[in-house]
């Protein structure tokens, strides 16, 4: 009897919980990487705010879901002195445990845990800007006066 309610208990919490909720995670680290390193980044949330702000190269953990079925986007922005300013988008994608709820999680995994706790979404490990460089100026060099000498 006890191992009959054991499996019965098992098998309900799968039946309750989503897929990539439980072999995922709905936060993520990412590294925030610059070449050449030593830059400042800013990272804003899809209504703009700053939620992440440093120097490269830094660890952040962000949320890859932002709303009921909707997946984050991150907006980072990389400057450095003497380099351009670079600006780059992250976005979350589908994570495939999202689909194991096809056979495990069922309806309610697919439908309300995993979109409501953001675990259908993945974010990627690693976020690099490859800075380029601003040309310095050459000093401007005067042009030589061309004098003419005439003899008469």
């Amino acid at each position: 009897m006890k191992k009959m309610a054991m499996t019965a208990a098992l098998s309900a919490s799968l039946f309750v919980s989503g897929c990539a909720s439980i072999v995922s995670d709905s936060q993520y680290p990412v590294s925030v990487k610059s070449e050449p390193p030593g830059a400042e980044y800013q990272i804003r949330n899809r209504s703009g705010a700053v939620i992440h702000q440093g120097t490269t190269p830094n660890t952040v953990t962000l949320k890859a879901g932002d709303g009921y079925f909707k997946g984050a986007r991150y907006n980072m922005q990389f400057s450095k002195e003497g380099y351009e300013q670079q600006s780059q988008t992250l976005e979350s994608s589908m994570d495939g445990w999202y689909w194991g709820n096809l056979l495990f999680g069922g309806l309610i995994g697919m439908l309300a845990v995993d979109p409501a706790t953001g675990a259908m979404y993945k974010l990627p490990p690693a976020r690099t800007a490859n800075l380029i460089q601003i040309p310095m100026a050459q000093p401007a060099t005067p042009e030589a006066d061309v004098v003419s000498a005439v003899s008469e």
